[in-house]
């Protein structure tokens, strides 16, 4: 018998879940470096539990050059890693699994976003319907990953004209903007319960 596929919410991690980190001596925005710089946006630990009381999984997917830039130590990216973890069950918010790319665009890999690899590799590993899951992240790189697969995508942003504009040039139109990720829970949770409500009726006719 044929287990049943789980539906997921595939998560952009830096601007996502956390806050981006501003560098003002060299007049950069980037991930976090070191664990003191890791910090969840306050709207985050309330999506995720969301997220967990539907029973969807919750999987982080997100590029992380920066080790092979040079700027970020393998032990910094495992103690941001496990902040991110300890610091969402200390709200009880759960993250299922997480996948990260540490290639540079040049290397050409498949897992890098917009490829899809990483959340291939998650279907494959946690029996996931990428159908019927969802896609959430603050970049043009993580819709077109989300389309490719056939989940459905928000961008958390605002419809400003270059985002238009970048949109329209890439040819990678989201399912919905958002503001942040806890607007998304809200709407997914609507869905999920209204696909559930559909599937039940259809058994009872049955």
């Amino acid at each position: 018998m044929k287990k049943e596929k789980h539906q997921a919410v595939f998560l952009d991690r830096d601007g996502t879940i956390n806050e981006i980190v501003s560098f003002p001596d060299i007049g950069l925005l980037d991930s976090p470096l070191v664990p003191e710089q890791f910090k969840l946006h306050e709207h985050v630990p309330e999506a995720i539990r969301i997220f967990n009381h539907l029973g969807l999984l919750v999987i982080v997917v997100s590029n992380q050059p920066a080790i092979q830039k040079g700027k970020l130590t393998r032990s910094n990216f495992q103690k941001i890693r496990e902040k991110m973890f300890n610091d969402l069950l200390k709200e009880k918010a759960r993250i299922d699994a997480d996948y990260y790319c540490f290639h540079m665009s040049q290397e050409n890999c498949d897992c890098r976003k917009p490829k899809p690899g990483m959340l291939l590799q998650a279907a494959r590993d946690l029996n996931i319907d990428l159908s019927t899951s969802y896609m959430v992240g603050d970049s043009v790189v993580d819709v077109k990953a989300g389309n490719s697969v056939g989940c459905r995508t928000f961008l958390i942003g605002t419809l400003k004209c270059d985002l238009c504009k970048l949109i329209e040039k890439e040819g990678c139109k989201p399912y919905l903007i958002v503001t942040n990720l806890l607007e998304a829970a809200r709407i997914i949770k609507k869905e999920v319960k209204e696909r559930k409500s559909f599937l039940t009726q259809q058994v009872q006719k049955k």
